[in-house]
């Protein structure tokens, strides 16, 4: 994600009276009442926890919380700019050549999996969607002298306003692309997954007296229930967070190297995430495209202040606690932690490398040959090392499938996880 968090709406100014229904002004009353109920919802969870609730848990309620949350509430997430009323923007939104880059990996993954179905999670606007249909519909047609049956498409999507936008993007497309908003019982085929582990709620570890210790959140005095000002507070546990078993990441944190005052992340629901996914998979690929880290450089001693970001109109800052439903709350990927809870859930790593070299690999540079000028400006961005080229990284998970992805043939650097 190029994620590029600012300040809310401001209030309306003094002597505006009343405004017409579906106005600007009505809309900004109706996004301050939804904070207002979201801030009351976390406060009173946190009551009924004791004044106290790990980070995850209000990060859980602050992206998703049914109606309310940043992604469940229906706000316009994603754009090129802030102009679009958004507040970052992806890959696929980037650049259509993006998803038809992909679809050179998940046509590869599709024939060594033996299947035509395709499952992605968290689909967004559903223009990857859209790009991979497209994609895949030109290559069954018979380009490569091949006849296949057409792609049938599932997309699991939890947001129900997100849901609605991808049906109406999709719409020409049916009835090859159907929605789900739980998991299936088995999946077969090629999974998709382009930004999902970062938007998965994160525990935060403080480093005090050379032990981790949780960092929660609890009301600010005198906070009331106003959506405004900041309605919560950070609040560390006194007693020592136990690692092990929890995180795939207890080794690397278990050392002296880091000094107190140092805030870290570990993942124990992406990890469940993969886990899930992986007692689901009967027999297919895995393909994972994120921002992180291999876990030398996730939990490097000098990385102190760790890599929770938040996003709003195209601005990023550091603190989740202002704005609450407002801003996307996101964090790196540890892909070592990835990997080893794929592997202790029986799927192979098949590949993992910098999102450059993956588009790269599977053509790109071919695919841009009758570009535009324009065309190609956007895709460059998707490959720069100082944009999204390096920061991204692609993974390959399987389940008996052993094929040679082309994605990751040269540059893979698997074994850095």
């Amino acid at each position: 994600m190029q994620r590029d968090s600012t300040s809310g709406v401001p209030d309306s100014p003094p002597g505006s009276g009343a405004s017409a229904p579906g106005s600007p002004d009505d809309a900004r009353a109706a996004d301050q009442a939804a904070q207002a109920a979201l801030v009351r919802r976390i406060a009173a969870r946190t009551a009924q926890a004791g004044g106290w609730i790990p980070f995850d848990e209000f990060m859980a309620e602050a992206l998703y919380a049914p109606g309310l949350g940043y992604y469940s509430g229906g706000r316009r997430i994603f754009g090129l700019g802030p102009g679009s009323g958004s507040d970052f923007v992806t890959a696929p939104e980037l650049s259509p050549f993006f998803g038809r880059t992909l679809a050179v990996q998940v046509r590869e993954a599709l024939d060594a999996a033996g299947s035509d179905e395709v499952i992605e999670f968290g689909a967004g606007s559903g223009a990857l969607a859209e790009q991979l249909l497209e994609a895949l519909d030109a290559d069954d047609a018979g380009d490569d002298g091949l006849l296949r049956p057409p792609v049938m498409y599932t997309i699991v999507e939890l947001s129900g306003a997100l849901r609605e936008r991808q049906q109406q993007r999709l719409a020409r497309f049916a009835p090859r692309v159907r929605w789900l908003d739980a998991w299936p019982q088995t999946l077969t085929g090629v999974v998709v997954g382009n930004e999902v582990l970062d938007a998965m709620p994160v525990k935060l570890l403080v480093r005090r007296a050379g032990r981790w210790h949780e960092r929660g959140v609890v009301a600010a005095p005198e906070a009331g229930d106003t959506a405004g000002g900041r309605p919560f507070v950070f609040a560390d546990l006194d007693a020592p967070y136990e690692l092990e078993g929890e995180t795939q990441a207890a080794p690397a944190l278990a050392g002296g190297a880091f000094v107190d005052g140092s805030v870290t992340e570990i993942h124990p629901i992406a990890e469940s995430f993969i886990a899930s996914l992986a007692e689901r998979l009967a027999r297919g690929v895995v393909l994972l495209v994120d921002y992180g880290f291999p876990e030398h450089e996730y939990y490097h001693p000098q990385r102190t202040g760790g890599t929770l970001m938040c996003h709003q109109a195209h601005v990023a800052d550091t603190d989740p606690l202002v704005d609450v439903g407002r801003k996307d709350i996101t964090a790196h990927v540890n892909y070592s932690g990835i990997a080893l809870a794929a592997q202790e859930a029986g799927l192979d790593v098949l590949g993992y490398t910098s999102q450059a070299r993956f588009l790269i690999n599977c053509g790109l540079v071919d695919l841009l040959a009758g570009a535009s000028v324009a065309e190609r400006g956007n895709a460059q961005k998707l490959v720069n090392e100082h944009e999204m080229g390096e920061l991204f990284k692609v993974i390959a998970l399987a389940r008996d499938c052993t094929f040679d992805p082309v994605g990751f043939r040269t540059g893979d650097r698997s074994h850095t996880l």
